[in-house]
């Protein structure tokens, strides 16, 4: 790898004095940007770690004086903000939770009034770009002056490969509203595994993230939080040597405006068939009305879904994709029905 990506790494939960001291030791050759530890942790059920508290900020303050690294924690109260600020940390973050909350938002953004410590967003963990936009200009109208914004995946009832899907339109939507904004993928949280890290990674590089948000952990199977998506100092080089980071210069070279030209023809091909399938799902809506017959037939629809999940298997179409795909179309093909079902409704009511 010619370069690497702009760098955060360090455990998920700073837990205690010696492992904080660590893992940013095991880090230090590799000269992070910013060494990460949680130690205010918003956790999804009462009774587990929910972090060391302002005790952490004295770990992460050796970090600085003894290992010579930049540090970085998570703030969800204007008070944290207070604290960490007094403590000198270099750099927080917002997470996930608190970024879905407009209200909390607004309050860290007026404890950082004018503070001159570079401040990174989270994406809500709903998949709200409006949301975390919103997020962002709450920070930048109290004068906010480094931003940045960390992609870490939605929350999905159904989970098939990520913790938490990655949905990458929603990043490359921000960095189109907000162009100079820089962009983070923090793989950890995505993946919820250490298996797929990399993959999720150069996927982050090949749409031209500029930085990685990566969990490490000088014992990442003791870890007291999300032990199974840590991974050491040594695999995090590992990782990086792996990444190839492309050359994103724009490319007009005819080859490619003739590839860019057939996508086009087969894009406008599959609106047509969506459009056909949804004037049949019509035709079927009004036939289940006149026999008064449900929307929903479950027993049929997960038959059909099977079987057009393996079809697409077959030519070489991912489940995950193919499993999304058919149920929004599914959605839809309700969505029409009911409506059907419902305007007769109203119509013989009237």
């Amino acid at each position: 790898m010619e370069q690497k990506p702009f760098l955060i790494a360090g455990p998920c939960s700073a837990e205690t004095e010696k492992q904080v001291l660590d893992t940013a030791k095991s880090l230090k050759e590799l000269q992070p940007d910013y060494f990460r530890a949680g130690i205010w942790k918003p956790r999804t059920r009462p009774g587990e770690f929910e972090g060391a508290g302002n005790a952490g900020l004295l770990w992460l303050q050796k970090v600085q004086s003894e290992v010579g690294l930049k540090v970085a924690t998570e703030v969800a109260k204007p008070e944290h903000v207070e604290a960490a600020l007094k403590a000198g940390i270099d750099m927080l973050w917002i997470g996930a939770r608190t970024t879905t909350n407009p209200f909390s938002v607004q309050e860290l953004a007026e404890s950082l009034t004018g503070v001159d410590v570079p401040i990174m967003v989270k994406n809500p963990v709903n998949p709200d770009l409006k949301l975390w936009i919103g997020a962002i200009e709450r920070m930048q109208k109290c004068n906010v002056r480094s931003i940045s914004a960390i992609h870490r995946g939605f929350s999905v009832y159904e989970k098939i490969r990520f913790r938490n899907n990655p949905n990458w339109q929603i990043p490359i939507d921000l960095k189109h509203e907000m162009p100079e904004l820089q962009l983070i993928c923090d793989p950890s949280h995505i993946g919820g595994r250490t298996a797929i890290l990399f993959e999720i990674a150069q996927k982050a590089m090949d749409l031209k993230f500029e930085g990685l948000m990566l969990e490490t952990h000088i014992s990442p199977s003791e870890a007291w939080t999300d032990a199974k998506q840590q991974i050491t100092a040594v695999q995090l080089v590992d990782l990086l040597q792996k990444l190839k980071i492309r050359n994103h210069k724009e490319i007009e070279e005819a080859e490619i405006i003739s590839f860019r030209s057939s996508l086009s023809v087969i894009d406008d091909s599959i609106i047509q068939l969506l459009h056909e399938r949804m004037k049949v799902s019509a035709t079927i809506g009004n036939y289940k009305k006149t026999h008064n017959l449900a929307v929903l037939q479950s027993n049929q629809w997960e038959e059909s879904l099977r079987k057009n999940v393996q079809k697409a298997m077959i030519s070489e179409l991912s489940e995950e994709f193919s499993t999304t795909l058919f149920k929004l179309i599914h959605q839809e093909s309700i969505h029409i029905q009911s409506t059907i079902l419902n305007s007769l409704d109203q119509h013989e009511n009237d």
